[in-house]
């Protein structure tokens, strides 16, 4: 099997892991999460407070010493999601790695992302389900893209939720 577009960012002990679809043209060029200038992701981390600064896409290995990992429901494609071929989504391989790491809490950085992984259309925040001892989360997309349903409070939320874990066990 070809190498992932972007690489995991996970480990054991993590309290937070984003999953988002899969890596942008401009991530995939870069080698680096959420790249594109339009993308909100690394502003709505600092603005929430779950990064102490703000980090630039490239800055994304120092995210475990935080708490915090990486992944994506595609890994071996990119681009936006309606270029995707179809099956491009391995869910099964998505649960088996955070049954396998078990973060505290596992954020689907969108709707798209959460419904292809849960099977139902789903709206903001914590969901009734878990990927093993994994407990979800869905918020909506920081890609420019989706910038008509920006909203950061499910972002607040998710960053309330983290500070209520015991300290990152990293």
């Amino acid at each position: 099997m070809p190498d992932p577009i972007l690489p995991d960012l996970l480990q054991p002990g993590l309290a937070l892991v984003f999953c988002g679809t899969a890596a942008g043209r401009r991530s995939a060029e870069e080698g680096a999460y959420y790249a594109h200038p339009g993308n909100l992701f690394w502003r709505a981390l600092h603005a929430v407070e779950l990064t102490p600064r703000l980090f630039a896409p490239v800055e994304f290995p120092l995210l475990p010493a935080l708490g915090i990992g990486l992944t994506d429901l595609a890994k071996h494609h990119m681009g936006n999601d309606d270029e995707l071929p179809r099956g491009a989504f391995d869910v099964d391989a998505l649960r088996e790695r955070i049954r396998h790491h078990a973060p505290h809490l596992l954020a689907f950085t969108s709707k798209a992302a959460a419904r292809a992984a849960l099977g139902r259309a789903t709206g903001y925040g914590l969901q009734p389900e878990c990927f093993g001892s994994t407990r979800l989360f869905v918020l909506p997309s920081p890609s420019g893209q989706a910038r008509g349903h920006w909203d950061l409070a499910p972002w607040r939320a998710l960053a309330d939720e983290v500070r209520l874990l015991p300290q990152p066990r990293v």
